[in-house]
């Protein structure tokens, strides 16, 4: 059973930082790819960032370009997501995301597991 467990959202001012984390339990991880989503209030949710866990390779949405960074920890089968000059519309519920096959994971219907979800506030 697999299963992604996250942790380290919180709040912050604009222009700060926070690290998501994401550990994945039960998945063939170095197979495939993972990634982060994120959906505010109201709206669809949306991916922001990509990894291939076996080579490394990453894909940003061009919202998160150069203030995002994902990265990975393959000895604890972790997943990160290091956020930075933080802004209000960077407001959302984060998402871990894990693909079932070869391919990108740019949109929800490229996702097999979801985790529980992790809250980002960004104050102005």
């Amino acid at each position: 059973q697999v299963q992604l467990v996250e942790s380290g959202g919180g709040s912050v001012q604009a222009g700060g930082s926070l690290r998501l984390s994401c550990q994945a339990f039960g998945y063939p991880y170095r197979h495939y790819c993972m990634g982060w989503f994120r959906q505010a209030p109201g709206e669809e949710r949306e991916g922001v960032a990509a990894i291939y866990t076996g080579d490394g390779r990453t894909y940003y949405a061009d919202s998160v370009k150069g203030r995002f960074t994902i990265s990975q920890d393959t000895a604890k089968n972790t997943l990160y997501l290091q956020m930075s000059s933080l802004k209000p519309e960077d407001s959302a519920l984060y998402y871990c995301a894990a693909r079932a096959g070869y391919g990108w994971i740019l949109n929800s219907d490229d996702v097999k597991y979801w985790g529980q979800g992790t809250q980002v506030t960004v104050s102005s």
